[in-house]
């Protein structure tokens, strides 16, 4: 059967307002009106929108926001500066000159010659250098935490989701009575234990933090269960481990990494908290936190010893929280077009 298209009227014939007056009910339409243009085999089956995978899709939504792009490159710019400042300044984080306190952005130490950024602190201390070295150490502590949080809360919320039951009761009791512990009860108990540094932080956030993981992965988990290809896997004889490895976590993958990105900010303020009730990083080593708590007692005279520690936690939080809302929207299948 040929295809059809109807034939152009002249361009001089005026136009029917009322198309009753030309087709009646009873009327027909005219087969002149109409000309054969047969069969177009070629294009019949053919795809018209290229096939683009759920990653390609996502990534080219995340790349074609201008919020997503921008608190990109501000983070990759934070661990750049992170790992590169504190190795070629010609200041050290505990480098000490008593003479040169107080000073403001842009001084220039007579002694060597060289410009602090970000003036001194109370000590004569190269603030930009601190600066950079706190980036490092809140940014080591972020994603170390959230590794961990995200292993263990997989693993925990994978297994209690899958075989519900008896044994997932048991394992959500068990999961809120470790999140009703206080947090900063166990850093307590961990400093009286352990000494003051990185890896207590690190133990301490890492204790109760995988909870909250572990409930959005049983949740998932729980309504991806029982859809065709769970099933299928099941019916060809699959253990729980690879059905878990291979069929779940992909699928979960995307909601993961979005969690993961809006755990950081809490993560690096909850050490910056920390650092301030004297409870994190031990002097002389420098983060965001003891600079803040340190630049507190002199906000009203010397402001800026402040404001450049607070600006740097404000604008690494504020870009991850961005981040983490773009990758929301891109990794929604809701919102593919």
């Amino acid at each position: 059967m040929g295809l059809f298209s109807i034939k152009k009227k002249a361009p001089f014939e005026p136009a029917v307002e009322d198309l009753s007056a030309v087709y009646g009910a009873d009327s027909h339409i005219d087969a002149s009106e109409f000309e054969t243009i047969g069969k177009d085999a070629e294009n019949m089956e053919s795809i018209v929108r290229p096939s683009v995978s759920f990653w390609k899709d996502a990534m080219s939504r995340v790349g074609r926001s201008k919020v997503a792009v921008v608190c990109l490159a501000i983070l990759v710019l934070l661990i750049l500066g992170a790992i590169f400042i504190p190795i070629f300044s010609p200041f050290t984080i505990s480098q000490q000159d008593v003479t040169f306190i107080h000073q403001p952005p842009f001084s220039i130490d007579p002694s060597t010659g060289n410009m602090h950024i970000f003036g001194t602190d109370v000590l004569g201390r190269d603030i930009f250098v601190r600066i950079w070295y706190g980036a490092r150490i809140s940014l080591t502590v972020a994603a170390a935490v959230a590794l961990i949080d995200c292993f263990l809360g997989v693993i925990y919320g994978g297994i209690s989701g899958y075989f519900g039951g008896k044994l997932d009761n048991v394992m959500m009791r068990i999961l809120e009575v470790i999140s009703g512990i206080p947090y900063l009860m166990i850093v307590m108990l961990l400093m009286v234990v352990l000494e003051r540094g990185l890896g207590a932080i690190i133990l301490a956030y890492s204790l109760t933090g995988w909870t909250g993981m572990a409930r959005l992965v049983r949740g998932q988990v729980m309504s991806l269960k029982e859809q065709e290809f769970l099933v299928a896997a099941q019916a060809m004889g699959a253990k729980p481990s690879r059905i878990i490895a291979r069929h779940l976590v992909p699928n979960l993958l995307s909601v993961i990494i979005v969690n993961i990105t809006l755990d950081i900010p809490s993560i690096i303020f909850t050490e910056a908290f920390l650092s301030m009730l004297g409870l994190g990083i031990a002097p002389p080593e420098s983060s965001w936190g003891i600079m803040a708590n340190e630049g507190i007692q002199f906000f009203q005279t010397y402001p800026t010893e402040l404001v450049f520690p607070a600006v740097f936690i404000c604008l690494t939080m504020l870009s991850f929280n961005l981040l983490g809302d773009q990758l929301r929207d891109a990794f929604d299948p809701k919102l593919r077009s």
